[in-house]
């Protein structure tokens, strides 16, 4: 599941999905994990810059790759969504702020002790 109790953690799902070329990666996604080449032939896109994509949906937690072997010994990458939701409210917000906040004074705290 994707971090939103944080700042940051709701700042990177945020950033993610807002983007249109990762919300079709997503949508593509949705049917079930797909090897990193047929959902590049899929989107029209380079893995180059599809990896860049990949890699940014990963970070936030909304999907995960996994390396498998194919019969010939090949290594292929498959991506697969992670059960997401995302609701953005006043009161989710606020909450990330605050442990961001928290988090922050914390760190500041650790380096005056």
């Amino acid at each position: 599941m994707p971090e939103l109790a944080s700042d940051a953690g709701l700042l990177a799902v945020l950033t993610a999905v807002a983007n249109p070329q990762r919300m079709r990666v997503v949508a593509e996604l949705a049917d079930g994990r797909v090897h990193v080449s047929e959902l590049a032939r899929r989107l029209s896109m380079s893995r180059p810059l599809l990896y860049m994509h990949l890699d940014r949906l990963e970070k936030a937690g909304l999907v995960s790759g996994s390396l498998e072997l194919s019969s010939g010994g090949k290594a292929m990458k498959y991506y697969e969504l992670v059960p997401f939701e995302i609701r953005v409210t006043p009161e989710v917000i606020s909450a990330a702020v605050r442990a961001g906040e928290a988090a922050a004074q914390a760190a500041v705290d650790n380096e005056r002790s």
